[in-house]
């Protein structure tokens, strides 16, 4: 269709106005519609048009410019205004590259017109949304907004189109529609000089979290726009940075105060829009401000932490500035860090060395939260990929285990068993990853070693959680447990074995208290309930929750026969899991969501209910253990052997026994034992055996098949096993069979007829097996037995050395090299033990002989035959054998009363015996004993002497054993209220009065105004007096001093009319004091009642007896307290323990024993005390073995270095000592048993020496007399008196008797004929 051509119409300035054909003329005299009409004939007009269409330009100019009048861009019509934008945008397209419109105000009128109908975009379903396209198509197309570029204020006009655009962008648009908007603002800020900090806000602000969250679009669009044009828009964005972070412009932006968030987005979108802003952050991280630091740490810990970034390795200035930070002392800062480093082992592996170290120093962090958090780091990187943590970084977390906070070490464990359990128990990074963690199982067990209630509670939680679920099958859950007890470390085990035994006890205890709700109701009935119920809370708020536990159990019959089902022996892993659900559904409140006393009970049921073990469980553990006998089960698959195994699965099922004794009863159960009993293994067979004699109590009724299999075997391993093996049989015998007697009579009668002490190693089982019998069944075998020890024991075996011992020179050997006839006496004298326990009376004055039997022993040094045919090695475990039995008769109160005061000093000094082991041993054997509460109180005072050992080892271990002494006193104490009529005997601080006259007694201590020696007393009074004053419970400080006190008002019960023997007593009384007033201010209030003294060691006070007379001097006093230094020169002997690999020797230099004693600035601090005897026990001598019997170093006069003497042998008999104490050393003496010194010798340490060294007597044990002739010489050197480790013997002049046990009788002159061996012991003492 043809339309008419075009009609001019005359413009308002008089040019005529061409119209596009068919176009009337619009003006405001015409409707809305019929403009609308006419404009879309406009624009299908302008649209057509190209820009080579000349003569159409021209005639359409005057219509360009009358549409760009204010009628058209100031309509209120919608459509014309889109009609008109579209029209505007043709015609600079069509007149490109010059505008029509010369005016500068007009044309940016018209753009910030158009810019306005962009809006439009908006509706992407309105019917006008593809004329609003077309607009936004065009000016890209055309970059008409490039005309803007030569208008002064064209900013404003871009900054409106930017945020039109980022206004309008939405998800309903296409692709299209955002390239086009991209071109449109693209192609602004690359042509254009450069972009304003207006214009670039109206970019940035589009990636701020909250306009990032309101429209992801805009964010999605301003990210591409500043990829597009990143070489153009950094300078600006550097210079926007710099404004603020540097100049601290902040004015310059309303984006000031969100800089961090935008430097963290526009890294993410390309680092190099920030090239230049990295280094202005360095400069903002060392900030005075910990605030701003805090927040640049934030922001770099994203950028370093993302997971794509590079940044740590692109910029390593920055980086290492970023690191300094985990060190800053702003604790947020250090905490920020923290946090930071879960991300980076994540997302960038190769960073963990660069971190390590860090983590290492944050780990032991002063704040709680930042240790805690360094844990939190490590576990989330090692759970997400085990390889992302190196050792190291595991060895932080292994250490946390230990902080001082619970919230820190419950963090720590809780980490590493779920490691233990992702990785090791379902092994999803396969062996090696296993393998780097298979150490977590010990380290967590060992935590129950811990005091804290709360630790122990968690390892037990985590046992059953993490490393033996118990929530797995029967089978699996066995399997699991099976190898994980065979690949645990000793300690581990005995962890476990532990837990296992304490919540057992637990289990009897709730079963007691059961009991006791079935009896009536009384005083005593709820004094033993409340009792009870304090036994089994623990401290704190848990007491609380268990009393209202109790109301509910006395309440509920129906919840005490549920609790009594889940702690029968009978109860299955599945019934106690009914159980405990239907118990806690009972205590459920709905109303009250987190219950803490439901906690507790379900928490306390876990505790005691079979989760892991019963009958199934122990019949699938014997199966596991068979398949390893017969080497059908995966051992090797599992990390162990089988030998290694069977061997743990004894053992474990040995513990189980204990436990769980009536899971074992089934006949298959026991044909597998028995299986094990004919193993050539001999653990294997004694761990079985124990595990019928714990378990096997109803064999005899129900099962006789296995009754007449067992018992040949048992007397076969009583007379020909293993000692250990015999033991275990006998009691076996005596524990699960009705005619016992007659059993065991077939044991003992053809053993005691076939000893034969000719033939030693033959002897070790029927002794370990007789002993054994005269204990367990006293009335039968007493009598026999006594013939038995009269006629073998003593005199043939005992008092006679058959062979003659390997002269190796060292004073303790391995088990292994130990000669068959000193293994056969120390039998012996257990055996004597043995019988006696069993006997339990005195009546036939068996127990003083044999006391006067091993106080002979202690005496003559291990050598009662004095035929020096033992060796040194030898002799040091029959010493050790005889205080061991002295102290194990003391546990027995009827054998107890008859040890003289002498016997208790002789068994004593064993723990300053010559040899490291028998030291260690016998502090062990007196620590289990004390601990249990089986020894008096007197024996814990023994351990005072250990502040002269010269190892430091063992004095850290007396130290710990007197804690735990202690503390079981004094808890025992308050959970007995009937212990309180039995202080006397369990109070610690009643430990003082025998410690004092123990140390009275010392045979070092000969002079009681000699200053070295009472430094020597003061330490070993410090050594305990140190943990008692720990706490002044109850004004114990003045309690003790009252009893010092009190002892100057007494005699020596020992030596009452001695007058020496009195005055070393109250002179240590005198030291006691001193120490305790030097330490304690709270010493001089009012003691809350008046000490008991024991009447074995002191008299009644007399009435008219007044002792006011201090026995040390000011002077003393002064010294004891503040020190000074000692002689110079002295000889020290070398006792280096053979066991600890690379322990140093111990060697008292002067400068040692001023540091130790005698200190300046000790003020009997414990500290001081401590690193004094690090001091002299930590000296490197090297090539010298611990118990050689010639470890000889002369000492030079300056203290920081020693000399060995060259090419000089000195027999440690032979050593000699200046007026230095040689702690734990023996040492010969001068007064007597000196025919064993060389004078040659002698002049040798003299002349290299310096001054004459007095020689020192060995501790513990009595001199040996000496014959005429050397007394003859000893008086010719005309030497100081000594002050030795043992008493001076006894004059020559009384040669038939000794004082009581403290020495022993000296020999008879050459021309005397020598009585019997046997009867000079027996007449030892009287």
């Amino acid at each position: 269709m043809d339309f008419p051509a075009a009609q001019p119409k005359p413009a308002a300035d008089g040019k005529i106005i061409y119209y596009p054909p068919g176009v009337k003329e619009i003006t405001d005299k015409i409707t809305n519609d019929e403009v609308v009409k006419r404009l879309k004939m406009v624009v299908k007009t302008f649209m057509d048009m190209d820009q080579d269409s000349e003569d159409e330009k021209q005639q359409y100019l005057p219509l360009a410019l009358h549409l760009a009048s204010e009628f058209f861009l100031r309509n209120p019509n919608k459509d014309v205004r889109l009609l008109v934008a579209c029209c505007l945008a043709d015609i600079f397209r069509i007149y490109a590259p010059e505008a029509p419109y010369t005016s500068h105000d007009k044309l940016k009128d018209i753009f910030l017109f158009i810019t306005r109908q962009l809006k439009g975009l908006e509706d992407t379903k309105s019917p006008q949304f593809n004329r609003y396209f077309y607009l936004l198509e065009n000016l890209a197309w055309v970059k008409s907004y490039n005309i803007c570029f030569e208008l002064e204020d064209c900013n404003e006009i871009f900054i409106q189109l930017f945020r039109t655009l980022f206004s309008v962008i939405n998800n309903s648009h296409n692709q299209k529609v955002q390239m086009h908007m991209l071109d449109l603002m693209s192609s602004i800020i690359m042509e254009g000089d450069g972009v304003t900090q207006e214009l670039l806000d109206s970019i940035l602000i589009n990636l701020i979290p909250a306009h990032k969250n309101l429209n992801k679009q805009a964010f999605d669009l301003a990210k591409v726009l500043l990829k597009r044009t990143v070489q153009t828009i950094e300078p600006c964005i550097a210079n926007f940075f710099n404004q603020v972070l540097v100049l601290g412009k902040s004015s310059v932006s309303d984006l000031s105060e969100h800089v961090f968030d935008l430097i963290q987005e526009l890294f993410a979108i390309d680092p190099h829009l920030l090239l230049s802003v990295m280094p202005q952050l360095e400069f903002k991280l060392k900030s005075n401000d910990g605030e701003e630091r805090l927040a640049v740490v934030r922001l770099l810990a994203k950028l370093f932490g993302s997971k794509d970034s590079d940044l740590a390795t692109q910029n390593r200035p920055l980086w290492q500035c970023f690191l300094g930070r985990f060190n800053d002392i702003h604790v947020p800062v250090r905490l920020e860090s923290v946090k930071f480093a879960s991300h980076c082992l994540m997302n960038h592996p190769d960073l963990a060395k660069d971190l390590t170290e860090y983590l290492k120093v944050r780990s032991h962090d002063p704040e709680e939260a930042i240790r805690h958090d360094v844990i939190v780091t490590i576990i989330t990187a090692g759970k997400r990929d085990l390889s992302l943590v190196n050792d190291q970084l595991l060895g932080f977390v292994r250490e946390r285990t230990l902080d001082k906070r619970w919230r820190v070490r419950k963090e720590a464990m809780m980490g590493l068993a779920q490691l233990y359990k992702k990785y090791c128990l379902h092994a999803e990074a396969g062996k090696d990853a296993a393998e780097k963690v298979s150490w977590i199982k010990d380290k967590l067990l060992h935590i129950y070693y811990q005091n804290s209630i709360d630790d122990k509670l968690l390892v037990e939680k985590i046992f059953a959680q993490y490393l033996v679920p118990h929530n797995l099958e029967t089978e699996e859950r066995m399997k699991c447990l099976y190898y994980l007890y065979a690949s645990l470390d000793p300690n581990a085990v005995k962890a476990l074995n532990e837990m296992w035994k304490c919540q057992n006890m637990l289990r009897s205890h709730v079963r007691e208290l059961l009991d006791l709700h079935k009896q009536p109701t009384s005083e005593a009935n709820s004094a033993a309930m409340f009792g009870k119920l304090m036994t089994i809370a623990n401290p704190g708020k848990a007491q609380d929750f268990v009393k209202k536990f109790n109301q509910v159990l006395g309440d509920d019959e129906k919840l005490r026969s549920q609790l009594e089902l889940l702690i029968s022996p009978t109860c299955s892993c599945k019934q106690a899991d009914v159980c405990v659900r239907e118990i806690a559904r009972k205590l459920a409140n709905p109303k009250q969501p987190t219950n803490p006393f439901l906690e507790m009970v379900k928490f306390l049921l876990e505790r005691i209910a079979p989760v892991h073990i019963d009958s199934e469980a122990i019949s699938a553990l014997v199966k596991l253990m068979n398949k390893s006998i017969e080497g059908t089960a995966d051992d090797e698959e599992e990390g162990v052997s089988p030998d290694t195994a069977i061997r743990a699965g004894l053992e474990l099922l040995k513990v189980l026994s204990f436990t769980h004794p009536t899971s074992f009863h089934s006949a298959e159960t026991y044909e597998s034992l028995l299986q094990c009993l004919r193993m050539e293994d001999d653990k294997v067979a004694e761990a079985a055996i124990q595990i019928f004699r714990n378990t096997g109590h109803k064999i005899e009724t129900d099962l006789p098949q296995i009754r007449s299999t067992l018992i040949p075997i048992l007397h076969q391993k009583a007379k020909r096993g293993t000692p250990h093996q015999a033991k275990q049989a006998v009691h076996c015998i005596h524990a699960i069979f009705s005619n016992k007697e007659v059993q065991l009579a077939q044991i003992f009668e053809p053993l005691s007829r076939s000893l034969n002490a000719d033939v030693p190693e033959q002897l070790i089982t029927p002794l370990v097996s007789l002993g054994h019998i005269s204990m367990l069944a006293p009335d039968q075998f007493a009598s026999p037995m006594k013939s038995v020890v009269a006629n073998f024991i003593v005199k043939d075996l005992l008092m006679n050395d058959r062979s003659t011992g390997e002269k190796n020179g060292k004073l303790w050997s391995p088990d292994e090299e130990v000669s068959p006839e000193v293994l056969a006496k120390v039998q012996a004298i257990k055996l004597l033990v043995r019988w006696l326990l069993g006997m339990k009376n005195n009546q036939s004055k068996s127990a003083n002989s044999t006391l006067r039997l091993l106080s002979a022993m202690l005496v003559s040094e291990g050598d009662l035959t004095e035929q020096k045919r033992i060796s040194k090695s030898d002799m040091s475990r029959l010493r050790l054998a005889a205080g061991s039995a002295i102290m194990k008769l003391a546990q027995e109160p009827c054998y107890h009363e008859i040890i003289t005061p002498e016997q208790f000093q002789l068994c004593a000094l064993v723990i300053n015996d010559e040899c490291y082991q028998v030291r260690q041993i016998f502090a062990q054997k007196l620590h289990k004993a004390l601990v249990k509460l089986l020894l008096p109180l007197e024996y814990m005072a023994i351990f005072a002497l250990c502040a002269k050992d010269p190892v430091k080892e063992r004095r850290a271990h007396a130290r710990q054993c007197l804690l735990k002494n202690i503390s079981i006193r004094r808890e025992y104490i308050k959970q007995n209220p009937m212990a309180n009529e039995k202080l006397l005997s369990l109070l610690p601080e009643y430990v003082v009065p025998y410690m004092i006259h123990l140390l009275a007694h010392d045979p070092d201590f000969t002079k009681p105004q000699d200053v070295d020696q009472l430094r020597d007393v003061k330490e070993c009074l410090w050594f305990m007096l140190e943990v008692l004053m720990t706490k002044n419970e109850n004004n114990s400080h003045a309690f003790m001093k009252k009893m010092a006190e009190n002892i100057k008002l007494t005699r020596d019960a020992q030596s009452p009319d001695e007058p020496k023997a009195n005055e070393k007593l109250y002179t240590v009384c005198d030291v006691a004091l001193c120490v305790i007033n030097s330490k304690s201010a709270l010493c001089n209030a009012d003691s809350p009642k008046d000490p008991v003294l024991p009447t074995k060691f002191f008299t009644q006070p007399e009435k008219d007896f007044c002792n006011d007379r201090n026995y040390i001097s000011e002077e003393t006093r002064v010294l004891l307290l503040t020190g000074k230094p000692k002689p110079t020169a002295v000889l020290g002997t070398v006792n280096k323990p053979l066991s600890a690999t690379g322990r140093r020797p111990y060697i008292r230099t002067t400068g040692s024993e001023t540091g130790s004693n005698i200190s300046v600035n000790s003020e009997l601090s414990s500290s001081a005390g401590n690193r004094s005897r690090e001091q002299s026990s930590d000296i490197s001598e090297t090539g010298v073995s611990e118990n050689d019997e010639n470890p000889v170093r002369i000492i030079s006069v300056t203290p920081a270095k020693t000399e060995p003497v060259k090419n000089k042998e000195i027999n440690s008999d032979q050593a000699t000592q200046g007026n230095s104490t040689e702690r734990g050393k023996k040492r010969t003496a001068t007064a007597s048993g000196t025919e064993n010194i060389h004078q040659k010798t002698e002049e040798k340490i003299v002349d290299e020496t310096g001054p004459s060294l007095a020689a020192k007597t060995r501790r513990g044990r009595p001199p040996k007399p000496e014959p005429q002739g050397t007394t003859a010489k000893n008086e010719e050197t005309n030497k100081p008196p000594v002050r030795g480790r043992k008493r001076a013997a006894v004059s020559q002049e009384s040669p038939g008797s000794l004082e009581a046990g403290n020495a022993k009788a000296p020999k008879q002159q050459d021309t005397a004929k020598k009585p019997a061996a046997a009867q000079r012991q027996i007449d030892l003492q009287r």
